[in-house]
C-alpha cells in the first residue's frame, strides 16, 4: 500500500427479508420517484433503469415486503397512474433516516481506519444469485413426509400457498420444519397461465388466481405478471400464440398454475 495513500472506509446500506434481498439505495431511489412521479415510465426513467426491470424490482420488493409498496390508481382524465401505498412512502422515509445514520458511522470509522490500516481485512458477504423469476419468502406450515419424496406447504404473502416436491435428503439437509422459515423459486418459463379455469379439473399442485397486473410483449413471448389476493405477485413467460388464444389483458382474472416439481425450496443462509 502506497504509505501516502489515504484509506477510507465505505458502506452501503442493504436491507433483507427471510436472508432475500428486498433493496438498497437503487430500488429505494425507484420508489422516491414513483411518489414524486406518479408514473413507472417516468420513474424508471428518472433512476436509469429499464422499464421491465423496474417492475421486475416492485414485484419482487412487494412479494418479499408482505404487502403493496406501490399499487395503481384507477384512470381518469389523465389515465390514472402509480403511486407508493402507506407502507411503502414509509419504507423510503425510514430507510433514508437509517442511511443517515449509517454514514455517519461509517464516517466515524473511517476518521480511525489510517490506525489500523495494515491490519485491515475486506470482508464480503456471499450472495445468492438465481435465474429464477418468482421468488417468495414465506415459512413452512406443514410437510408430508414420503419414502423418497416429501411434500412441503409454504405460506407466502397474502395467505397463499404454494407446495413443493423435494426429497426427503433435501428436507433434512435444510432442516425444515413446520414454522422455519423458507423461501421458494419458481421460474417464469415453468408457470403455465389459464383463464376460466373455475371448477376446472387440473393436475398442477399450484394454482394461484388473481389478476394480470403486467402483460410486456416481446419479439415470441410476452412477460405476464399475475396480481396475487394480499399484495404477492407471480411472473410467467408465454408464448404471443398463447396470449392472443387466452385473450389476456390487464385486468381480467387469470390463474397460475406450475408443478410442486418446479419449485425450487431454500431457506436463509
Amino acid at each position: 500500500m502506497d504509505k501516502d495513500a489515504v484509506l477510507a472506509l465505505e458502506g452501503k446500506v442493504w436491507m433483507t427479508v427471510g436472508g432475500e434481498h428486498l433493496g438498497g439505495a437503487n430500488r429505494v431511489a425507484l420508489l422516491a420517484s414513483i411518489a414524486e412521479c406518479g408514473s413507472i415510465t417516468q420513474a424508471a426513467k428518472a433512476v436509469k433503469m429499464s422499464y421491465k426491470g423496474a417492475w421486475d424490482a416492485i414485484e419482487a420488493m412487494n412479494n418479499l415486503a408482505g404487502e403493496p409498496l406501490v399499487e395503481r390508481v384507477a384512470g381518469g382524465k389523465g389515465g390514472g397512474g402509480t403511486r407508493l401505498t402507506r407502507r411503502g412512502a414509509q419504507l423510503v422515509e425510514n430507510f433514508h433516516k437509517i442511511e443517515r445514520e449509517h454514514r455517519l458511522f461509517v464516517e466515524h470509522l473511517s476518521r480511525q481506519s489510517h490506525a489500523l490500516a495494515d491490519d485491515f481485512l475486506l470482508i464480503q458477504t456471499m450472495k445468492m444469485k438465481t435465474s429464477a423469476r418468482n421468488h417468495f419468502a414465506g415459512t413452512v406450515s406443514a410437510i408430508k413426509t414420503g419414502a423418497v419424496n416429501d411434500e412441503v406447504t409454504i405460506d407466502i404473502v397474502g395467505g397463499q400457498r404454494i407446495v413443493a416436491v423435494i426429497t426427503h435428503e433435501s428436507t433434512a439437509s435444510l432442516g425444515l420444519k413446520p414454522g422455519s422459515d423458507a423461501f421458494a423459486l419458481v421460474k417464469a418459463s415453468s408457470v403455465m397461465i389459464a383463464t376460466g379455469a373455475d371448477g376446472a379439473r387440473l393436475s398442477a399442485r399450484n394454482q394461484l388466481t388473481g389478476v394480470v397486473s403486467r402483460l410486456l410483449p416481446g419479439a415470441v413471448s410476452a412477460d405476464v405478471s399475475i396480481a396475487l389476493p394480499g399484495g404477492g405477485t407471480i411472473g410467467a413467460t408465454v408464448t404471443l400464440e398463447s396470449c392472443a388464444a387466452l385473450a389476456l389483458e390487464e385486468g381480467m382474472e387469470a390463474t397460475a398454475l406450475f408443478k410442486a416439481s418446479s419449485v425450487i425450496v431454500g431457506v436463509p443462509a
